[in-house]
């Protein structure tokens, strides 16, 4: 039975230490698409996320000993990703803390909430099968403060767990869950609009 050291060696990231540059080359070719999207979405800045990506890659063949293939490699690459687009926000001190309060709904001194009444709900496939209203929702997104933001990214289009997520940003598990709820509910305010039938094609 083959031990780790021999399965390892069968990973497309040990093929390539091992001096193949066109598996190094395969390597990159594979990814680079997606990865590159995924520095975009949290970056929101096209030669941002391909500095970020060069960083990711970089990481990668540099911390091939640390990949002992538990996970996939693409679940590999998408945590190296994620970080190297982080400390690109970092550097540019663009995930300080800002308030989210004019973005959150009011509330009137019964604490029920004032809001506008709702006539018509577009449904959900016309919002996701018109293209100018799907832009409009990724501009509420992007629209939220972005210690926010990052956080309603990596919990709720990334995939990761409030713990992960945590551990990314370097905050608590429960600085996490209160930055979700609040950035939740303003990109609910932000959407309703949409949702009204108030943004037509």
């Amino acid at each position: 039975m083959p031990d780790e050291r021999s399965k390892r060696q069968d990973l497309p990231l040990a093929r390539a230490e091992q001096g193949s540059e066109t598996q190094a080359e395969q390597l990159v070719r594979d990814n680079i698409a997606w990865m590159l999207a995924l520095a975009e979405r949290i970056l929101r800045d096209r030669g941002l996320a391909e500095d970020a990506v060069q960083e990711a890659f970089m990481a990668a063949f540099r911390g091939l000993d640390s990949f002992e293939g538990r996970s996939t490699l693409k679940t590999w690459l998408h945590r190296i990703t994620v970080n190297a687009s982080l400390s690109k926000l970092r550097q540019l001190k663009r995930l300080a803390e800002r308030p989210i309060d004019e973005y959150l709904p009011e509330f009137d001194r019964h604490e029920c909430r004032i809001e506008a009444r709702w006539t018509y709900l577009a449904p959900l496939q016309d919002v996701l099968e018109n293209d100018d209203l799907r832009a409009r929702v990724s501009e509420s997104i992007d629209a939220l403060p972005e210690s926010y933001r990052i956080v309603l990214q990596l919990r709720d289009i990334e995939g990761y767990d409030t713990s992960e997520v945590a551990e990314l940003l370097k905050i608590s598990a429960s600085n996490v869950k209160v930055r979700l709820h609040r950035a939740r509910a303003a990109l609910k305010k932000l959407l309703e609009p949409i949702l009204r039938g108030e943004v037509r094609r």
